[in-house]
C-alpha cells in the first residue's frame, strides 16, 4: 500500500516538474531572443531540442500565448510576439504606476527585517549582472519587486505585474543590453533601494519613476526600428 502510494505521487510530480523546465527554458529562448519575433515555432524541432513530447511543447506554447509571448496566427501557427512600442508604452505606464505606489508605501510601512532583505535581493542582482545569460538576472529582478510589492500590502498588484512578466522581461532584456544609457539600470535600482528604507515615500516613487523613464525611453529606440524577423523572407 505505502508501495503504491510514493509511486502515485511519483507519477503526479514528474510531468509538473517537465512542464516547468520547459516553460523556462522556451521563456529565455525567447527573451534572449533566441528565436526571434516573428519566428514560428515549428512543434516537431521543439520536441527533438527538448527531448520532449508534442504534448508537453503544445501546453507550453498555450502557458507563453497567455503571458504574451507566442501567438497564433491563422494558416501560420504559433509563432513569437511581437512586441511593439505601442504595447511596450502601456506596459511601462502601468509599470510607472503600481511599482510607484508600491516603493512609496513600502517607504512608510516596512517591518524591522525588510532592510536586511532588500538589501540581499539587491545584491543578488548585482552578482548576476555581468551573466552571459539574462535568465538568472531576470529572476533576481524580479525578487526585488517582488519584495517591495509584498511588504507594501500590494499582492492584487503584484499578481497583474506578474501576467505581463514576460514581456516585461524581454523590455529587460534589451533596456539591460543597452551601452548607451545615461544611468545604469543597477544605478536606478540602487536609488529605489536607498530611498525606500530612506523611509521618503515621495524619493521612492520618483526612483521608480526615473528608472522607468529612462527604460522606456532606450526601449523606444529598439521597438522602433526592429530588426528582421528570422526566416522572415520565406515564411512571407
Amino acid at each position: 500500500m505505502n508501495s503504491n502510494q510514493t509511486t502515485l505521487r511519483k507519477i503526479d510530480k514528474a510531468p509538473q516538474t517537465l512542464r516547468d523546465i520547459v516553460q523556462e527554458r522556451m521563456r529565455e529562448a525567447i527573451i534572449d531572443g533566441h528565436f526571434a519575433p516573428g519566428e514560428r515555432l515549428v512543434e516537431r524541432p521543439l520536441c527533438d531540442q527538448l527531448g520532449v513530447s508534442r504534448t508537453v511543447v503544445r501546453e507550453t506554447i498555450r502557458y507563453l500565448e497567455a503571458e504574451g509571448l507566442v501567438e497564433i496566427i491563422p494558416n501560420r501557427g504559433p509563432v513569437v510576439a511581437r512586441l511593439s512600442w505601442d504595447q511596450a508604452q502601456q506596459i511601462y505606464d502601468v509599470r510607472r504606476q503600481l511599482e510607484g505606489s508600491a516603493a512609496a508605501v513600502c517607504a512608510t510601512a516596512q517591518g524591522p527585517e525588510f532592510d536586511a532583505a532588500l538589501g540581499r535581493a539587491l545584491a543578488a542582482v548585482r552578482v548576476t549582472m555581468n551573466d552571459t545569460e539574462w535568465g538568472s538576472l531576470l529572476r533576481a529582478t524580479t525578487d526585488f519587486y517582488q519584495l517591495i510589492f509584498l511588504e507594501a500590502g500590494h499582492s492584487i498588484a503584484w499578481d497583474i505585474v506578474q501576467r505581463l512578466n514576460g514581456r516585461i522581461s524581454r523590455l529587460r532584456a534589451l533596456t539591460i543590453a543597452a551601452k548607451d544609457r545615461e544611468t545604469s539600470g543597477m544605478s536606478h535600482m540602487t536609488a529605489i533601494h536607498d530611498a525606500i528604507l530612506s523611509r521618503d515615500p515621495d524619493r521612492a516613487r520618483e526612483a521608480v519613476e526615473a528608472h522607468i523613464a529612462d527604460a522606456a525611453q532606450t526601449a523606444q529606440r529598439f521597438l522602433k526600428n526592429p530588426a528582421p524577423a528570422a526566416g522572415e523572407a520565406q515564411d512571407g
